[in-house]
């Protein structure tokens, strides 16, 4: 079974001028992918992060340069306008990977997915460590090459380039991975 993972659509990444400048594309390629899924019987989760203004649950660059962001309840945390939100599930996360400190592994099993397509921001960062997460737990990977962007385009490419090599990570575009799942 495949699901759609949509991740770090949230404000705060978009107020960088180049995922700003992608957001509308972005977010139409998002619901895309969400509409297919949806109406085909699959799985879709959106992820977001979230941080507490306590310093808790804080990276080490954050804690490094004291300064934080994305704090729960704060127009940053909430996902961008356009992306549908209601009645589809939804993870909290506060590192890169969608798995460290998380149920997502769970919630996978008990949907029996063993492949995930992974769609939203950041390539290079987020998107790149939740795939590398899921093969380490034996979980195949499909990068939504439309409905992933990054302000860093350079290590973006560079990531995908190690992942499908590597990890044989397949990159597709929304229509390849569409027709996966049943939609015209």
């Amino acid at each position: 079974m495949i699901a759609l993972l949509v991740i770090d659509m949230q404000n705060a990444y978009f107020e960088d001028p180049a995922l700003a400048a992608r957001q509308e594309h972005l977010v139409a390629a998002c619901n895309e992918l969400l509409a297919g899924f949806g109406s085909n019987g699959y799985k879709a989760l959106l992820i977001g992060t979230e941080h507490e203004r306590d310093k808790s649950t804080w990276s080490l660059n954050m804690l490094d340069d004291d300064q934080g962001f994305i704090f729960r309840g704060s127009h940053q945390a909430r996902f961008v306008p356009g992306l549908p939100t209601d009645g589809l599930p939804q993870l909290v996360k506060t590192r890169d990977s969608a798995f460290v400190g998380t149920d997502l592994l769970s919630r996978l099993r008990n949907w029996d997915v063993d492949e995930v397509v992974l769609a939203g921001v950041s390539t290079h960062n987020c998107i790149a460590q939740t795939g590398a997460d899921a093969f380490a737990r034996n979980i195949r990977v499909t990068y939504a090459q439309d409905a992933t962007a990054s302000e860093d385009t350079r290590a973006a490419a560079d990531m995908l380039r190690i992942l499908s090599a590597e990890y044989r990570q397949k990159v597709q575009s929304n229509a390849e991975i569409l027709k996966r799942v049943g939609s015209p």
